[in-house]
């Protein structure tokens, strides 16, 4: 360009890198040469624009620093307390807050594609969208923080998202909603590493995953239970979704089976319809919803509660156990004092636990499609520390919940995953859950009212009846 900045296009894609440094294109490489002190400043400013359209203007590099650092000072002055973690719940925050989309509230998983979860492996996944298993955890963690505009953005972007025929609700979108997100692989690549293949686009959309029903329903109700404006017809789109063997929670790509995740929050779908009527006056079959409650209740303590093992384990018919169901008591389908829960938490302790951080499932044992081998998933740990917290092990929580902070990077963000063996954060970067598992379980180890007694609807150590 004649201002001596350089512009790049790529089919419908265009980007201007302008700065004062003297720059050389050379074999698809940019080179320049500059010296700074301290206190001196060198601007670097790149901008994306659709390549048919002029190149965007310059943007004032001293203004823009300005206007950004007051906009997160006064964000992060909304943040409600959490102890002694106070910091780390809105370094979180922040990075929750730069994930999501600002004009229409959806929040990607991540926002890089094939960081892997094995150094040199092959589970290399796109996490530049927006899941709907997170819904509930993410709702409760903004508006525990304080931060009820971007939980009523949320959930508008959730309620646009699911809108439509149920049979055709997906696991993930993009950020505007969008459906069609077809994986592919990029093979002229090296990969992270050497880390093959790199994939662009998310194969989950294709998969049935019918435990997303349990987590749309039951954000939808704690929305409602947090003073989060709900639109009228959500109520509409809820008991169409009622109306509903698959890949399960993991995304896994083997064949599909009976997951006892599945079936758990098919039960809360129900469970949670049954309190909008009961707390909101909503309108439904609520006679009709409780036999199946009870029906699934029953069906999941028979058939999932293995007695030899002495454990809940990951699919009908399985030995192995799975990380998900540490999420028992915390949605509600048992009471942490439960024995068959402590029992379960006590098995997961013994056989997931890898340098004390849990692994999801193990690989070697499951059949998902893919070569075994991967990084522990943060989130599954900080599932552990709530599930100690909710069954009295209060200091073995807090131990837990301080290793995994020690586990951040120098400007505290958290990836996918962690390896135990070469001690580096793996998987993609910065990712949601990890972060949104970390505020709730700082808010559990310090609130009154705790997300895991939110979600469960009642004090996740009384008894349940059912």
């Amino acid at each position: 360009m004649e201002d001596g900045s350089l512009l790049a296009v790529s089919g419908p894609d265009m980007v201007v890198l302008r700065t004062p440094v003297r720059l050389e294109a050379k074999d698809f490489t940019i080179i320049g040469d500059f010296t700074v002190s301290a206190g001196q400043m060198v601007p670097f400013v790149l901008t994306y624009s659709a390549s048919h359209l002029s190149p965007p203007p310059p943007i004032d590099v001293q203004k823009a620093l300005v206007d950004a650092e007051t906009f997160w000072r006064h964000w992060t002055s909304r943040c409600t307390s959490a102890g002694k973690w106070s910091a780390d719940v809105r370094r979180s925050l922040i990075t929750l807050k730069a994930l999501t989309y600002c004009p229409t509230g959806g929040m990607v998983a991540a926002p890089t594609t094939s960081l892997p979860e094995q150094l040199g492996g092959s589970r290399n996944w796109d996490d530049r969208f927006c899941w709907l298993r997170d819904a509930t955890s993410t709702l409760l963690a903004l508006m525990n923080s304080g931060y009820y505009d971007e939980a009523r953005s949320w959930q508008a972007w959730l309620l646009r998202a699911v809108a439509g025929e149920p049979s055709q609700v997906q696991a993930v979108y993009g950020v505007l909603g969008e459906r069609r997100l077809t994986e592919w692989e990029i093979p002229w690549l090296p990969g992270y590493e050497g880390s093959k293949p790199v994939r662009i686009g998310n194969a989950a959309t294709t998969q049935l995953q019918l435990d997303i029903f349990g987590e749309v329903m039951d954000a939808f109700c704690q929305g409602r239970n947090g003073k989060v404006t709900v639109e009228e017809h959500a109520w509409s789109v809820q008991g169409a979704l009622l109306d509903q063997p698959d890949e399960g929670i993991w995304e896994i790509r083997g064949s599909r089976q009976q997951f006892t995740y599945t079936k758990m929050m098919t039960w809360v779908a129900f469970d949670r319809a049954i309190k909008d009527v009961e707390d909101f006056g909503l309108k439904g079959p609520v006679e009709h919803w409780r036999g199946l409650r009870g029906t699934i209740h029953e069906d999941i303590c028979t058939h999932a509660f293995d007695r030899g093992i002495g454990a809940f384990v990951q699919s009908y018919g399985s030995k192995n156990l799975d990380a998900s169901l540490l999420l028992i008591p915390t949605v509600g389908f048992l009471p942490a004092n439960d024995p068959r829960v402590r029992s379960t938490i006590t098995a997961i302790e013994q056989h997931l636990l890898t340098d004390d951080l849990v692994r999801r499932y193990d690989t070697a044992d499951t059949r998902d499609g893919l070569p075994p081998g991967e990084g522990v998933v943060l989130a599954c740990s900080f599932w552990l520390a709530d599930s100690l917290l909710a069954t009295g092990r209060r200091e073995e929580a807090r131990r837990l919940f301080e290793r995994l902070l020690e586990l951040r990077n120098d400007v505290g963000l958290l990836s996918e995953e962690y390896d135990p063996q070469t001690k580096r954060l793996v998987g993609n970067f910065p990712q949601a859950l990890a972060h949104i598992a970390l505020v709730n379980t700082a808010h559990n180890l310090t609130r009154s009212e705790k997300p895991v007694r939110q979600r469960s609807g009642h004090d996740v150590t009384s008894n349940r009846s059912d």
